[in-house]
């Protein structure tokens, strides 16, 4: 298995849950408005002998008329089309705005030839919820599309990839666990988002239960340094993976 952060720049977000840009070499985090996160945002293509996954799915800003996803997944040495299967944590604005293309009734999925893996629950929640979190407008594509499997909250994806719903950052969020080639790789979305959360405990006020997120984090933690698994991490600016030793190395 090999990995691909895709990363699509560093960002501030405050109460409004809006992502503004911030260039390490020219912004200062303290002009930010008070309680500013500083994160980063980052998809991920994982090359199985069998598939072309990405993990979420970005803001889906456009660069030049194009999405800047397709061009991080060109910049890897792939092709879009190429992409397979797309695994979604959640679908807060900034882990599915790049699922689509397009606006209003002509908006169409960006990868044509992959297959969607969302929570049922949370694709629910989505339209309950709404508003800042939720751009629902451009999830209504997602509705009964052939191309979307709706999943429960436990399922094994085509023999090897692990889903499994965690409930911690919101109610319905779901995390990854994905085993080829002797290596296991594990996506945690919003609940294992960075590597200094995983080290330290930490309990996050944005999340939904923040205990239970970070008693699944340290759980987490431990079953990767025991059995050797890498960690991706979608918000993190310094750290995009950890790589535990394989066990009896």
């Amino acid at each position: 298995m090999k990995f691909y952060p895709l990363s699509e720049g560093s960002f501030t977000i405050d109460k409004t849950k809006q992502f503004v840009p911030f260039d390490p070499l020219r912004d200062v985090l303290q002009d930010r408005p008070t309680g500013s996160l500083l994160v980063e945002i980052q998809p991920f293509l994982v090359q199985t002998d069998r598939d072309l996954l990405l993990l979420d799915t970005g803001l889906g800003f456009s660069v030049d008329g194009e999405l800047q996803l397709h061009q991080s997944i060109r910049a890897a040495g792939f092709e879009p089309m190429q992409v397979t299967k797309v695994l979604l944590t959640h679908l807060h604005k900034d882990h599915a705005g790049g699922i689509a293309v397009g606006a209003g009734a002509v908006r169409t999925l960006s990868f044509p030839q992959a297959t969607y893996y969302i929570s049922k629950a949370e694709l629910q929640f989505a339209f309950e919820k709404g508003a800042p979190s939720y751009e629902t407008e451009e999830l209504k594509c997602l509705i009964d599309h052939p191309q979307v499997r709706l999943m429960g909250e436990q399922e094994v994806i085509a023999g090897y990839i692990h889903a499994e719903r965690s409930g911690g950052h919101c109610p319905f969020h779901q995390v990854f666990r994905i085993e080829a080639d002797n290596q296991v790789l594990f996506f945690g979305g919003d609940e294992a988002p960075q590597l200094q959360q995983m080290k330290h405990r930490f309990v996050a006020k944005y999340d939904h239960d923040g205990k239970r997120a970070q008693q699944l984090r340290q759980q987490w933690w431990e079953l990767g340094e025991r059995d050797g698994w890498s960690f991706l991490f979608y918000h993190d600016i310094q750290h995009p993976a950890w790589q535990f030793s394989q066990p009896g190395y």
